[in-house]
């Protein structure tokens, strides 16, 4: 009797790790307008998505999720290679969006503009008043170039950049190099 305990009580402790272990990797990624994450070493750019789109996700979805279903308060429009996205309120550029390159999607953008529909570390980000907030933001880039006209720093282990101009602040994620 005790070894049919030990053996009900050793199956459950390895099921749990495993239920553990797939839910783990099945881990939704960070939706930028959902999602609080505010820890900058969790950011991976293959995680991250724009309205559910990801780096590597086809073109047929992209135009599905960002053209064909209706985002409050988002115009889409696709211009030769990028989806853009516009804030119907002033669409007086492009907030965010999505380059498809090959029929994949290649890299994922977005801008000061579309602050106020982001959530968590790069909401802070698109509000910096410096390229030194930034990085308190952040932490230091792995590689970059800063003069008088701005910043550029770049994250490329966890696969993404911020271009810092004065007041325009993007982020472009593509595939970490």
């Amino acid at each position: 009797m005790r070894d049919w305990v030990r053996f009900l009580t050793c199956s459950a402790v390895v099921a749990t790790g495993l239920f553990g272990a797939a839910a783990w990797a099945l881990a939704e990624p960070y939706e930028l307008t959902k999602q609080d994450l505010m820890d900058p070493a969790q950011i991976k750019s293959t995680e991250v998505s724009l309205f559910g789109v990801k780096l590597g996700d086809s073109e047929g979805k992209a135009l599905d999720l960002l053209v064909n279903e209706k985002i409050q308060g988002v115009k889409a429009e696709q211009e030769g290679t990028f989806i853009l996205l516009y804030d119907q309120r002033k669409p007086i550029g492009a907030m965010a969006g999505v380059r498809v390159m090959d029929g994949k999607v290649d890299m994922l953008f977005i801008n000061n503009r579309f602050a106020f529909k982001t959530r968590g570390i790069f909401r802070n980000v698109l509000n910096s008043e410096s390229s030194e907030d930034v990085r308190r933001h952040l932490g230091k880039e792995t590689s970059g170039d800063e003069n008088v006209m701005g910043a550029r720093l770049a994250y490329d282990q966890q696969g993404f950049e911020v271009n810092y101009l004065g007041k325009d602040v993007n982020v472009e994620f593509m595939m970490p190099r």
